[in-house]
């Protein structure tokens, strides 16, 4: 588990340097490897409505999947703009005539009949989608999907700020600064302290920790208290 992990950090931080959308194709394509899956994309719309993306889905179904716009059909598609939490592809609305005939050519391209995909939003109307798509039964797949959920919603998190990143003429965002309290709470939850123990160590409530927490995520842009800790580590924030 240890080398796995190390694994995992390695491509993240080699995603984080990246420069350009080679860069993040590369660590799509390593990620893919690390988890054993057919496929992982990640695809993006920036303010000015131009679409971008990376990943490993052949460049055939790529292309017939833009000749056919099956963008305005894909039940994937749909469903994560509708929500706001990931979600796996077996409970969104395959029912209708077009969405059959759609998967079953996305799996003549070699789309597998497992996904997992994570909607992401950003500022001025971003809206981008991390996918993780594999062939195999369903217990399989919900184990996979249970034991890695947390970091898949991370490294989503992880490609969006990179593509937002890169998106051209975009200005850095102002970054707020944690107060003693967040920072302090941050760190301790960094090194892998529970929320009792890290209560305990600042001699505060465990409510009144939750209001730290709560506060630092505001502040940091983060969907959870790991992409919290996760940005907070990148910008400089806290050391470990």
């Amino acid at each position: 588990m240890a080398e796995t992990t190390s694994q995992l950090d390695c491509i993240l931080s080699a995603l984080e340097q990246a420069e350009c959308l080679e860069g993040m194709q590369r660590a799509a394509e390593a990620l893919r490897e690390h988890y054993c899956i057919n496929h992982l994309v990640y695809h993006w719309v920036e303010s000015k409505g131009d679409q971008y993306g990376c990943g490993t889905y052949s460049q055939e179904w790529q292309q017939k999947y833009i000749e056919e716009n099956y963008l305005r059909i894909d039940p994937v598609v749909i469903g994560c703009y509708q929500r706001f939490h990931p979600v796996d592809w077996k409970r969104l609305d395959w029912s209708s005539r077009a969405a059959r005939e759609f998967s079953k050519v996305a799996a003549g391209f070699g789309v597998g009949n497992q996904g997992f995909s994570v909607p992401v939003r950003g500022p001025n109307g971003q809206f981008a989608m991390f996918t993780v798509n594999h062939s195999c039964d369903d217990g399989t797949w919900a184990d996979f999907t249970d034991k890695n959920r947390s970091h898949l919603i991370l490294i989503a998190h992880y490609f969006n700020e990179k593509a937002l990143d890169l998106e051209p003429g975009r200005k850095p965002e102002q970054k707020q600064a944690l107060s003693p309290r967040e920072t302090d709470a941050m760190t301790l939850l960094a090194i892998g302290y529970s929320r009792a123990q890290v209560a305990n160590t600042l001699s505060i409530s465990e409510h009144t920790l939750r209001v730290y927490i709560e506060s630092a995520r505001f502040k940091l842009g983060a969907v959870n208290t790991t992409h919290a800790v996760a940005r907070a580590i990148s910008r400089g924030l806290i050391v470990v």
